[in-house]
């Protein structure tokens, strides 16, 4: 890193603890004067000029990839394909030239704490340091007593500024430590004092974020080998070293120091990322449905980055009585509150279901948790609950009957083989969670029956798959244009996780891009053979 200033090291004093001369200069940066614009006339008429739309002629639709005659019978609205991305103009604001050449900063002296019993080599220090023309700011300390006062870490709530290579708030933001193992090191309790290495032991412990190097005569070498193991940066031998020398061992040992922290960070991180990745999974529901030969596909994508847990919550489960209850869920938002608040709702939902609540009473129950949950009385949920009640005759492929309870949530999807997904009737659904009192009878949440016959198959779902946009424009896929979308899938052959998979990559190809929202899907299908988890 190139030094600046007027290349004068700073002087010396012989007291301990003084600052060894001033500082050297920096250089000052004056406004230069205006510069005539650079660039083509044509560069600076488009800098001027706002960016035009292009015509239709410009960039001409690009016609959809696959599934040509289906698009072609849908409305002229919902048959719009992805226009190609709007590149930037050459010469606009993000390409506005330079009025001048950059300059860089200036480069903060390196400030130095030299721990050394014997005058005339701290004097030989400090002339080495200012042969060398390094900007280097010294401080001088007879003992490790001393030093370490001038080590304490900064009270916390005051600002100080940072030199090159410190760390703010620690240490008094000396960058490097130049410690002479011949000092005595007068500790009460030695970690070590059969090495030799008891006073860096100490200080490494004190000042842990602070470079540090060690001086040792000829005959110590193999000490500063070992000195180095035990944590210093770099080791020097008196005798033998020069200005130029020591300068460059000291930004070596501060620049070896940052970046052992910054690896360090990264593998704290890392280890926290992965910590943190299993919490979430474990977080997951495992759905619970032995013995009810059913087939269950679940997928789930959070809408934050670099999460595995959004908003969205669901569940299934079987009761002794042969019941399968389903529930799929989305708490208003997608942040880490959300994300525990889903976890909590879908606990709780489990735990009322085994406890013997359902429909409405185990609703209000479930207000009653978010209620006290929430971080503020804006955050609410909403909610699809649906109850399977086993066959009257227990035989297999009989008409089966359900209940659907809706909380502010869009309904299921009804699939067939031979006609386009059904949407359930929604004229029954209630408010979501959370936005009405329950207590005054203002919350209410009907129950709706209905049959599901031989072979029936039921497409769960958050609004973050159906939100997605179509195209550049402002339209939204919908629960219409899912229920179609599904049923091509479905005509293709495709069933159970590939036909989530292919539908989700079809939504996000229509988005344009990954959907923003957290977003879950529960396939559910009568399955007498065996059960299975997608």
């Amino acid at each position: 890193m190139p030094a600046t200033g007027d290349g004068r090291a700073p002087g010396a004093t012989d007291s301990p603890g003084a600052q060894g001369g001033a500082r050297p200069g920096h250089a000052q940066n004056r406004p230069a004067p205006d510069a005539p614009a650079r660039g083509s006339a044509a560069d600076r008429a488009a800098h001027r000029a706002p960016e035009r739309a292009p015509t239709p002629e410009q960039h001409p639709a690009r016609p959809p990839e696959r599934r040509a005659d289906r698009r072609s019978a849908r409305p002229a609205n919902a048959s719009a394909p992805i226009p190609h991305p709007r590149s930037k103009a050459t010469g606009g604001p993000a390409a506005a030239p330079s009025t001048g050449p950059a300059v860089p900063p200036a480069t903060a002296p390196l400030k130095l704490l030299v721990i050394e019993d014997d005058a005339t080599d701290a004097q030989l220090l400090k002339a080495a340091v200012a042969d060398s023309g390094a900007p280097i700011e010294i401080h001088w300390t007879r003992g490790l007593d001393q030093a370490f006062g001038l080590l304490a870490p900064t009270p916390s709530g005051s600002r100080r500024t940072r030199s090159r290579g410190g760390d703010p708030g620690r240490n008094s933001d000396f960058s490097c430590v130049l410690l002479d193992l011949a000092a005595p090191a007068d500790l009460p309790h030695p970690s070590d004092p059969s090495d030799g290495l008891e006073g860096l032991h100490e200080l490494l412990r004190r000042a842990p974020h602070t470079a540090v190097v060690v001086l040792t005569d000829a005959a110590g070498a193999e000490l500063g080998a070992a000195a180095v193991a035990a944590g210093a940066q770099d080791f020097l031998i008196k005798n033998e070293t020069d200005g130029p020398l020591l300068a460059r061992a000291l930004r070596y040992a501060v620049e070896r120091k940052r970046a052992d922290e910054s690896q360090r960070r990264l593998v704290e991180a890392e280890l926290r990322g992965q910590e943190n990745a299993r919490l979430q999974r474990h977080l997951l529901p495992t759905p619970l449905l032995d013995g009810a030969n059913l087939s269950f596909t679940r997928r789930y994508r959070p809408g934050r980055r670099r999460a595995l847990l959004g908003g969205d919550f669901y569940d299934a489960v079987r009761t002794d009585d042969g019941t399968v209850h389903v529930v799929i869920g989305d708490v208003c938002g997608h942040g880490p509150d959300e994300a525990a608040l889903g976890v909590a709702l879908r606990i709780a939902w489990r735990t009322l279901v085994f406890a013997g609540l359902t429909g409405e009473t185990l609703l209000t129950t479930l207000q009653h948790v978010l209620e006290h949950e929430r971080r503020s009385d804006e955050i609410f949920a909403t909610l699809c609950m649906l109850i399977i009640e086993p066959a009257d005759d227990g035989t297999p492929g009989a008409v089966e009957r359900a209940r659907l309870y809706l909380a502010g949530h869009p309904p299921p999807l009804l699939l067939g083989d031979g006609h386009t997904p059904i949407g359930l009737p929604a004229e029954h659904a209630g408010p979501a969670l959370g936005l009405l009192p329950c207590d005054d009878g203002q919350a209410v949440w009907p129950a709706h029956t209905f049959e599901l016959n031989r072979g029936w198959r039921l497409l769960l779902y958050t609004d973050g798959l159906i939100e997605g946009r179509i195209g550049a424009g402002s339209r939204r896929l919908g629960q219409d244009g899912l229920a179609e979308l599904i049923g091509d899938h479905q005509s293709a052959g495709l069933t159970r996780g590939r036909l989530v998979d292919s539908a989700i990559a079809e939504v996000e190809e229509l988005n344009g891009g990954a959907l923003t929202d957290d977003v879950a899907v529960l396939l559910l299908e009568r399955n007498p053979v065996q059960l299975i988890l997608g």
